[in-house]
């Protein structure tokens, strides 16, 4: 059942908590550098901080769009943002590496929990003809996290330590809890009566861990063997769901849809391919070019500002054009920035840094919301919770493997070791093969991204 008067506290809602995750994982990634210094962490390690978090959101995010469209998508929600707050609270005040990577785990369940749910809402509100237009202003409220995230975070790294970017997020989500406990009325659950499909969420959930731990021991045997039983699991998974009477992921959505096959592989694609830049560039920005985290940070904003400002313009154009058509000139230009960004050297001048990042947030912004919206206009309602699961799911696993490709050529040009001047070299090592395979990622995505179809 939609809920019409239930519009703008639905979108105010889903915005607030789409600038939420990308706030907690930029600004995160600008206080790396920081946490490594406190805990004694090496490069490796380090990755996961941001790794554990997006494997356990990226494993229970399809799970958790299930039990929302059985058991209601208001009601995990709010317990999403439950969990994320008491998570936060906790990582804050964490005494060891390992406590910080748990918590983080636990991080990731609660924002599984919001991703897996709030797109799904506000889909069910909106119509299709002002679905484009919605979609896009949550978009610009993710890459306003995105663009506050690394000049906030940077900021409180600076004068107030890593501990306290974990803290700033608790305003937020009480602000959240609190308009969704009061003023959104009514629920969603349009697959009441359905089952979840345990044994399949097992399978999906094995082989995604053991993809991302085998990429972190590479090259040692242990890490192929792990990759390798990674894939025979997910290819089960694939043949699980196929016979399973009430599958955690219907299959008929990829094999019958070529629209929404499609724009979900250019959305897993997209993300694999630019997650990790923030990565790299807040070492980059602040061991091997000396800069405050704070400068850093206001350096790095000029991506994500860019993907604010275009964002709804590129959410309003899918409305009136064909999606694809928008997205995959978006494609384009983030490989064009990519490549640019393979050239990094010491002597890299900020305004070709700068430049770079613009040309990337420009084309991020043109693909990402043409690209939501064609994924949830090609599906029946029944399915939106899934589809939007799905597409979460995506986003994410492409963000973790994004970071697993990282870990992988880190792990194999640096090694075990923290980033001091004398590894400088090794490290721009890594970063220069990270950014001509991501280049190289995103350039077949632009031919996935024109493969799809019409929308309309």
């Amino acid at each position: 059942m939609d809920y019409p008067d239930n519009k703008k506290i639905v979108l105010l809602i889903t915005t607030m908590s789409s600038f939420l995750a990308p706030f907690m994982g930029s600004s995160v990634f600008i206080g790396l550098p920081s946490i490594g210094k406190d805990f004694g962490m090496d490069v490796v390690l380090l990755s996961w901080v941001s790794l554990s978090y997006l494997l356990a959101a990226a494993m229970f995010l399809v799970p958790m769009g299930k039990i929302a469209d059985i058991y209601g998508r208001k009601k995990i929600f709010k317990y999403g943002i439950t969990i994320d707050i008491i998570a936060s609270i906790l990582i804050a005040f964490s005494f060891n590496e390992t406590e910080l990577i748990i918590l983080r785990i636990f991080q990731g369940l609660g924002a599984a929990m919001i991703f897996g749910t709030s797109v799904a809402i506000l889909t069910s509100v909106y119509p299709p003809g002002e679905r484009g237009k919605a979609l896009g202003i949550t978009v610009a409220g993710v890459y306003l996290g995105l663009s506050l995230g690394p000049v906030i975070g940077g900021f409180i790294t600076q004068y107030y330590g890593w501990r306290g970017i974990f803290l700033s997020y608790v305003p937020l989500e009480l602000i959240i809890i609190v308009l969704t406990f009061w003023k959104l009325e009514g629920e969603w659950a349009d697959a009441k009566g359905e089952t979840l499909d345990v044994v399949g969420s097992a399978i999906y959930g094995f082989s995604l861990v053991a993809l991302m731990y085998g990429f972190s021991v590479m090259p040692q045997m242990q890490g192929t063997w792990l990759i390798l039983v990674s894939i025979i699991g997910l290819v089960a998974f694939v043949r699980w769901e196929m016979k399973v009477k009430n599958p955690l992921l219907d299959m008929n959505l990829f094999r019958n849809n070529k629209v929404f096959t499609l724009s979900v592989i250019a959305a897993l694609i997209n993300y694999s391919a630019t997650f990790a830049v923030i990565f790299f560039l807040s070492f980059y920005l602040q061991d091997i070019k000396g800069l405050s985290p704070e400068s850093a940070g206001i350096i790095l904003v000029s991506q994500p500002i860019v993907m604010t400002i275009f964002s709804p313009l590129a959410g309003r154009l899918s409305d009136r054009i064909e999606p694809r058509t928008v997205a995959s000139i978006g494609m384009a230009f983030t490989t064009l920035g990519l490549f640019l960004f393979s050239f990094l050297n010491q002597e890299t001048t900020m305004e070709y840094i700068i430049a770079s990042l613009i040309i990337i947030g420009f084309g991020f912004a043109l693909f990402s919301s043409p690209n939501t919206n064609a994924v949830m206009s090609s599906v029946e309602k029944k399915f939106y919770g899934v589809a939007s699961a799905t597409l979460g799911t995506m986003r994410l696993t492409g963000q973790m493997l994004s970071t697993g490709i990282a870990t992988l050529i880190l792990t194999i040009y640096v090694g075990n070791v923290q980033i001091v001047p004398e590894n400088y070299s090794l490290f721009l090592g890594s970063e220069k093969a990270a950014f001509i395979v991501f280049a190289a990622l995103c350039f077949v995505g632009i031919f996935a991204s024109l493969a799809r179809g019409k929308v309309r």
